[in-house]
This record gives C-alpha cells, sequence and structure tokens, in this order.
C-alpha cells in the first residue's frame, strides 16, 4: 500500500498519511478528503499530468480554506495567503506558517482540510520538485487567488454583488484562474496542445466562468443562510427585483426573470468551454474526459435549475449520480469526434435560456 498503513479513527479505518511515503498516493488520499469530485476527475488524466493537477488542486483549496476560517479576521486571512503564496515560491519556510495556522483553526474547517494545512509543507514539497514552468503556473494561480479573494473579504455581501462585471470578477479570482493554470499545464505536456496555447487561455477564464457559475447559481440557498450572496444587483434591478428582499420559498417571477438571465450567461460560457476542450487532440483522451465530465455536469446542473427556478435547497437541483455515470458514459462514447460532442452540448442544452449578452471568451482577466 505504498508503504501507507491504517489507522483507526473515528470508529473507522483510514490511511494514516504520516506514514504515506509515495507522493501520488498522498495527494490521493487528501483529495478524497477534500474533493471527491475531483478525486473521480484527475485520475482520467496521463500520470505525468495528474501529478501537478492534483498538487494544484490542494494547492488552491489551502488557499480557499485560509480564507473560509471564522476564526481569522480579514487581515489576518490576507497575511496567511501572503506567507502562504510566497511559500509556495520558495520564498518563505512552508513549516513556519504551518506551525502559525494550524493551532488556530477552528470546528468551522473540516477534519479533511485541518490535516491538509497540517501536511502544508509536504504538499509544497511536492510542488517544488516539478518543472521551473509547472512551478511558476501554480505559484501564479496562487498568487492571484489569494489576492483576488481577499477584495471581496471585507464586503458586506450580504444583497449581492454591484454588477455582473463584479460577479465576473470574483469567478476569475476562483475559477478563471485556475482554467488558466490547466492550460499552462497542458501545453508544458502537450507541444501539440501547446500549438493552440493563445486561443485556449482566452477560453479557460470563460470555461473556469462558466462552472463557477452554475455553482453560484446551486448554492444559491447555502450562501444565503451563511449570510453572502454572489448575485450581480444590476441584472434584478433591471428586473424590478430588489435583492435585499430574496428569501427562501419566494414566489416572485422578476427574480426568476434575473436568475434565468444569469443561467442564460452560464450557458454562454460553457459554449466557449466546450470550444476550449474541442482544442485538446481526439487521441489525449484523458484530457478531454477530464473537461467533458466537468462541462456535462454543469450542463445538466443548469437544466435542472433552469426546470426548478422556485428551488429552495441546493439538494432539488442536484444532478443525481444516475445523471453523472451518464455524463461518463457519453463522454467516453463520443469524446473522439468533434461533430457528436457539438450535437450531445447542443441536445443537453436544448431549453436552456439564451444571453442576449456577448459574451468574450476572455470572460474577465488581469494581467498574468
Amino acid at each position: 500500500m505504498n508503504g501507507a498503513t491504517l489507522v483507526r479513527a473515528s470508529g473507522s479505518l483510514s490511511l494514516d498519511p504520516d506514514v504515506i511515503s509515495d507522493d501520488d498516493a498522498l495527494q490521493s488520499h487528501l483529495l478524497e478528503g477534500v474533493s471527491r469530485t475531483f478525486a473521480l476527475t484527475i485520475p482520467q488524466l496521463p500520470p505525468v499530468l495528474a501529478k501537478p493537477v492534483s498538487n494544484a488542486y490542494l494547492l488552491c483549496r489551502i488557499v480557499d480554506t485560509i480564507e473560509d476560517e471564522t476564526a481569522f479576521a480579514s487581515a489576518e486571512k490576507r497575511k496567511f495567503c501572503q506567507q502562504f503564496a510566497q511559500a509556495v515560491k520558495g520564498n518563505e519556510p512552508a513549516e513556519l506558517l504551518r506551525d502559525e495556522l494550524e493551532p488556530r483553526l477552528s470546528q468551522s474547517t473540516s477534519p479533511a482540510e485541518h490535516e491538509l494545512i497540517r501536511l502544508i509543507p509536504r504538499v509544497i514539497a511536492i510542488t517544488h520538485c516539478f518543472d521551473p514552468p509547472q512551478r511558476e503556473a501554480l505559484a501564479c494561480c496562487v498568487e492571484i487567488m489569494a489576492k483576488g479573494m481577499a477584495e471581496f473579504q471585507d464586503r458586506d455581501l450580504r444583497y449581492g454583488l454591484s454588477n455582473m462585471e463584479e460577479m465576473s470578477g470574483y469567478c476569475y479570482y476562483v475559477a478563471g484562474v485556475v482554467g488558466e493554470m490547466l492550460t499552462k499545464l497542458f501545453c508544458h505536456y502537450s507541444p501539440e496542445i501547446a500549438a493552440h496555447r493563445d486561443d485556449m487561455m482566452k477560453l479557460a477564464v470563460s470555461f473556469g466562468q462558466g462552472l463557477q457559475m452554475t455553482n453560484i447559481l446551486k448554492d444559491l440557498w447555502d450562501d444565503h443562510d451563511r449570510g453572502v450572496c454572489w448575485l450581480p444587483r444590476d441584472i434584478f434591478d433591471r428586473c424590478g427585483f430588489d435583492l435585499r428582499e430574496l428569501k427562501p420559498g419566494h414566489d416572485n417571477p422578476k427574480f426568476c426573470e434575473g436568475f434565468r438571465e444569469l443561467i442564460g450567461i452560464a450557458h454562454e460560457h460553457l459554449k466557449n468551454a466546450l470550444a476550449y476542450t474541442l482544442y485538446i487532440p481526439p487521441h489525449e483522451t484523458g484530457l478531454r474526459e477530464f473537461c467533458l465530465w466537468a462541462l456535462g455536469m454543469a450542463v445538466l446542473t443548469l437544466r435542472k435549475i433552469n426546470k426548478n427556478l422556485y428551488f429552495s435547497a441546493s439538494s432539488q437541483v442536484k444532478i443525481t449520480r444516475r445523471a453523472v455515470k451518464a455524463t461518463v458514459l457519453t463522454s467516453r462514447l463520443l469524446r473522439s469526434s468533434n461533430i457528436l460532442l457539438n450535437a450531445a452540448f447542443h441536445l443537453a442544452g436544448s431549453g436552456l435560456p439564451r444571453s442576449g449578452r456577448q459574451i468574450p471568451a476572455f470572460g474577465h482577466r488581469t494581467d498574468t
């Protein structure tokens, strides 16, 4: 078992990460704890890509854990995120950050995230084993994400963001920048993919925004319970709905009008996501599946939201395991045919609203 042992914790058997000597096994164990979705999709990638992509996700999750920790004030979150970005670059010792962070974590942070924070030095040690272009891609992503997410920490988010531009900015910092980072890793892996680098970098931000917007729409009421709303006020103002009046169980068609407009914008971004995926050569089946699974599940989620605009809990619009399996099977059957993939996407998106906006391929982006 790659040098790992089994220990009994909370009445069940689990791997003891402190004795996992193999990097891949450690990252797989950590991913299982913090994201079952990525634990499922990343193994579809070629092993030489799966390792840096796994590491990249864990680095991003560490930033997310710091930002979500309720025991930290905004200034502390900024300080810890800056320290972490410097540690990823190799400019500060990871152990020092770990020693400051770990004792401060509250019960609001999950046990799996507690474990991830405790193992920051090992995660960053893996980062530092990669080729320089890979390390640069990961460090750049972490730095932009940490800085960007901090911009939203001090805002009153109870009643939404000011406008669609702000929503796009938030989506860039939490997802679009990840798309850019993945594209850099894909191009480092394959000269054939690198030939399309410029076009893919433009679409990568839009891909990320489509996925993030889908999550924001799905998690509307979970966020509302936390006193947070990521919806843009300008869109709902035009429809005659004040987001300050938003409550579960509402029956206001004006809110649904604005919500449908956001579904349409997310759908347009997912069209760019398909265009991005089709730049990946058909013989790179693992890379295509990695993208197609995320894309397919997002489209099905939008369909479910669109059919149930008055939902009051994310569980009501969460796609079923059967739908996930269907997405996986369809992706595997059609992954090598651009014509069939385009047809399947069109069919899956039938009935979804169309955005009247011009959706730029770049989405929101800062200089990187």
